[in-house]
């Protein structure tokens, strides 16, 4: 899943990039209202963290101007206006949620999650595959039944070969899935991801297509 957070703040920024990448997200951040309309115009995002004071261009309307083109993320506005007419102008120009700073980034992530289910149309995604199942609202992974711990990047690639368990992936749209902008990404990065994940879901799961990239075993 990508993310991006559209916040001025340098402090609250680096707190809410830190979270979300703890939490397995990969998340770009814009630090304006004009770098946040270039960055929305990619349509690469799942989910959009929307402050509204904003230089170069106001929340409200980098809101307005997505919606009326077409954007369909869920759209999380994070603001110190905390007025009830200020809330409702943000839900009426087409946020999805509101809250109010200073934050918990607990409750952040657990929005972001019910928000993400809601896109889905689904009440709890969790996807199975073979003897795989993960549970992206819990963040757990269980093969038979039994729990596998895996870090927030291992649990992110699954994740994005589960959803899709017939489609091919690239090594450069996994590094899309699991990394933001300003992110180092080595040049064997996603094969160290690959093989650590193999490691504890089995070497089988994942199979690799010579010159194109991973996906998951076939089932059946």
């Amino acid at each position: 899943m990508r993310l991006l957070l559209v916040e001025d703040d340098d402090m609250i920024a680096e707190s809410v990039l830190g979270a979300m990448r703890r939490a397995g997200y990969a998340i770009d951040w814009a630090e304006d209202g004009r770098a946040a309309e270039l960055s929305l115009d990619n349509g690469v995002y799942d989910l959009v963290l929307l402050d509204l004071g904003l230089p170069k261009k106001d929340g409200i309307d980098v809101l307005n101007a997505y919606r009326r083109n077409g954007g369909v993320a869920p759209v999380i506005i994070l603001t110190a206006r905390d007025a009830v007419d200020e809330r409702i102008r943000g839900l009426d120009a087409g946020a999805d949620d509101y809250l109010i700073k200073p934050f918990d980034l607990d409750e952040l992530a657990a929005r972001i999650r019910a928000l993400l289910r809601r896109r889905t149309g689904q009440k709890q995604p969790v996807y199975s595959h073979g003897e795989l199942t993960l549970d992206p609202a819990a963040h757990e992974v269980t093969k038979n039944g039994e729990p596998l711990p895996l870090v927030p990047r291992e649990f992110a690639l699954l994740q994005a070969l589960i959803e899709e368990p017939t489609r091919v992936f690239t090594k450069a749209e996994l590094e899309e899935k699991l990394y933001g902008w300003g992110e180092e990404v080595g040049s064997n990065t996603i094969e160290v991801h690959v093989h650590s994940l193999r490691r504890k879901i089995g070497a089988e799961q994942i199979v690799t297509v010579r010159g194109v990239g991973y996906r998951l075993k076939r089932c059946g």
